[in-house]
């Protein structure tokens, strides 16, 4: 009898197969899992953030609402535009 027709070793092979496609599908389930955890939402989130002012260009913050001073600068040229 050749190798390839011995039922004691396609039975084997057959077992090996079916552990090692379980482990698979028990570190895949494990993956998913992590990930889906990862990705649940807390209830703080719920809450209003508080909105940004300005936006980052390279290491400086530029400012998008006008100071004070910006704003009496503003006024002022409207002033002598009219």
């Amino acid at each position: 009898m050749s190798k390839k027709n011995d039922l004691g070793r396609r039975k084997r092979l057959h077992d090996y197969d079916l552990r090692r496609e379980k482990e698979a599908n028990e570190k895949k389930e494990k993956k998913l899992q992590a990930k889906k955890n990862k990705m649940k939402v807390d209830g703080s989130s719920s809450k209003k953030k508080k909105g940004g002012s300005g936006f980052q260009v390279g290491k400086k913050k530029l400012k998008t609402k006008m100071t004070a001073l910006a704003k009496a600068k503003a006024a002022q040229a409207m002033e002598l535009d009219k």
